[in-house]
């Protein structure tokens, strides 16, 4: 891969990781604010526990995406601090790490996805498997899944 290449893929994987950290705040803001509509609309019955009980659920309902909403956010702010026009000889935050079936980029907590035909793991640098990658380099041996698998490529 040429360093071009490298910055190409590293820049689109970036895009791509704003694009579904964006969506997951998109969809948290919606959910906050459809849990507060149902809050608001709930009328009050006979049954007045009942009432109390269902804006009290739709409060919990709201406040639990309103956190996952700032926790979003805050995974955002951190990848906006990835410089993707740099790159690395070994594993630090920011770098992308290339094995045989599947590929790591170290910059924000998104989990397992499908990008440009191969398997990928966006992990936060703060991640227990991050902190064990760093400062591997190209050839080094790690285990995954229970399987060894060499380092090809650290960019």
């Amino acid at each position: 891969m040429t360093s071009r290449q490298k910055n190409t893929f590293k820049n689109n994987l970036y895009q791509k990781a704003v694009t579904i950290i964006g969506q997951r705040i998109s969809n948290a803001d919606a959910a906050m604010q459809e849990a507060q509509h149902a809050a608001n609309e709930e009328e009050k019955s006979s049954a007045g526990d009942k009432y109390e009980t269902s804006r009290a659920m739709s409060h919990l309902q709201k406040d639990m995406y309103a956190k996952q909403s700032e926790e979003n956010k805050k995974e955002l702010a951190q990848l906006r601090t990835i410089d993707c026009n740099k790159l690395f000889d070994r594993v630090t935050a920011g770098c992308v790490v290339v094995c045989d079936e599947f590929f790591f980029f170290i910059a924000a907590g998104i989990g397992k996805i499908d990008f440009e035909g191969k398997t990928g793991f966006l992990l936060s640098p703060k991640a227990a498997l991050a902190k064990i990658l760093y400062d591997k380099k190209k050839g080094d041996i790690i285990k995954f899944n229970n399987k060894e698998t060499v380092i090809r490529l650290v960019f």
